[in-house]
């Protein structure tokens, strides 16, 4: 009965937020419009910005964590599939999107119980968004905090990065005038936009637009490389080394490694007790796109695509590729604001700007974080490579050890255990099951994930540096003739 009156409190207060927002556009409780203003024309307008711009639903959520979880390392995983062979690669992906769903649901019960602990203590969220190392923090103290910040906010950099990356790889397949650093100067300055969105509550109509193109892309390449057929003499001999395979694995362990910002997704619905199962749910349509693409480029080009990690690069240009390449670079824009949206947060409660009215001032303050990113994608423009190399550096910390770790932490003392407001899962076997279940994510990740993983993909990233050079003018371009 308590767990329940904690959920009515915890729901209570997100319906009063949105009252108190819904006329104001913003996410931080400003207060809403003057009642003057409420005529007809201004509850049409209300009833518009909810629709495409304010969301807090399940269904938002859900839209949120499958247009974040596959961007651009949807044209990555045929590349993985050539290092891991066909059967290891499928293995993976499913391995990798279940222990990705666990984790998530992790961390959606470690945010439950801090906001409710909060919430039996007064605290008010109105003008705050409650992120990830905020939840250490309370839960666990000053020194899981920090790891937690130093992790997230790293791996949220270099995802940012990334997106930059393959907006610059991709453009180039159409538009080859100008080169890939030239590309991310230009796409840089646009997607330094992102500082105008305030929060993940405004993201409604880009997730469900983001998603659609994500679809279509997916589609696009599994029946493009099915109607080109297999190229002459193709071999698929995957696996044939271990640097390849862990680097690969270690891909496939940061494409399912996206939910850094479920706290932040978490925290723009209504009632984020209902988030249990969407992550789970949205790899599984997830997994409806990246195993039939990655299999079709696969069996296509074979181990061609050990040297074209960008699966566009080799797909004859048409209409319809054309049209999945600007789709992918709409999506990695929105998806660019995604990882960057709580490192904003991060930086406005460091400079004292994140309960400001003014969204002016906030998108001002932002704007210093868009430089390191612009920097790092003009010194590392390894598309493929990197993905790899952050997923077994900071992804295998950030969103699958830690969380699991922390999980065990905070529920270790017996009346912890016993106040908890989110039970164990029936199916997992209560509280043993549960830790059971941590210690081998934790162990498994720990070994494979960092530590081979982290091997395999340090060699071959310092082999890219070494055969490439930092601030490479143009990763993996076709010589012009």
């Amino acid at each position: 009965m308590a767990s329940e009156k904690v959920e009515t409190i915890v729901a209570g207060n997100y319906i009063e937020m949105e009252r108190d927002v819904g006329g104001s556009g913003g996410d931080h409780g400003q207060p809403g419009e003057p009642a003057a203003a409420s005529g007809a024309s201004g509850g049409k307008k209300l009833a518009l910005s909810g629709l495409f711009w304010h969301g807090g639903s399940v269904y938002d959520a859900w839209f949120s964590c499958a247009s974040n979880q596959v961007a651009q390392v949807l044209l990555t995983l045929p590349y993985s599939f050539s290092q891991l062979g066909m059967a290891s690669g499928v293995v993976f992906q499913i391995f990798y999107g279940l222990m990705g769903s666990w984790t998530a649901y992790l961390i959606s019960v470690l945010y439950v119980e801090y906001r409710t602990r909060k919430e039996r203590e007064k605290v008010d969220f109105r003008n705050h968004v409650i992120q990830w190392f905020e939840v250490l923090d309370g839960l666990l103290g000053k020194h899981w905090r920090n790891v937690g910040l130093f992790f997230n906010c790293t791996f949220l950099l270099f995802g940012s990065v990334i997106q930059l990356i393959a907006c610059a790889s991709n453009i180039y397949y159409i538009n080859d005038k100008y080169d890939k650093r030239t590309w991310t100067y230009i796409f840089g300055a646009c997607c330094a936009t992102t500082v105008f969105i305030p929060s993940f509550h405004n993201y409604r109509i880009w997730s469900f637009l983001g998603l659609l193109m994500t679809t279509y892309t997916a589609w696009y390449l599994t029946i493009a490389a099915i109607a080109h057929g297999q190229v002459e003499g193709v071999t698929h001999s995957g696996p044939s080394k271990m640097v390849l395979y862990f680097t690969g694995s270690t891909n496939i362990l940061y494409t399912f490694g996206g939910h850094a910002v479920t706290v932040e997704i978490m925290h723009a619905m209504w009632k984020p007790q209902k988030f249990k199962l969407i992550y789970l749910v949205a790899t599984l349509y997830v997994l409806t796109l990246t195993l039939p693409s990655a299999s079709a480029v696969y069996w296509a080009f074979g181990d061609m695509l050990l040297d074209h990690s960008n699966a566009f690069s080799l797909l004859p240009r048409s209409g319809f590729r054309d049209s999945a390449v600007i789709l992918m670079l709409i999506h990695q824009f929105i998806t660019f604001g995604f990882a960057c949206t709580p490192l904003y947060f991060v930086w406005e409660k460091l400079i004292g700007v994140h309960e400001t009215g003014s969204v002016a001032l906030r998108a001002a303050a932002r704007l210093p974080i868009v430089v390191p990113i612009w920097f790092l994608a003009i010194i590392f423009p390894f598309f493929g490579p990197i993905n790899s190399t952050v997923g077994s550096l900071l992804v295998s910390f950030t969103v699958y050890i830690i969380p699991a770790l922390a999980h065990m932490a905070t529920f270790a003392p017996p009346a912890a255990r016993e106040n908890a407001v989110e039970r164990p899962p029936r199916g997992i076997g209560s509280w043993a099951g549960m830790y059971a279940a941590n210690c081998f994510v934790v162990a498994w990740v720990l070994v494979v994930g960092f530590g081979f993983g982290g091997w395999a993909s340090t060699v071959n990233f310092v082999r890219q540096v070494d055969t490439f050079g930092l601030f490479t003018r143009c990763y993996q371009c076709p010589p012009k003739h």
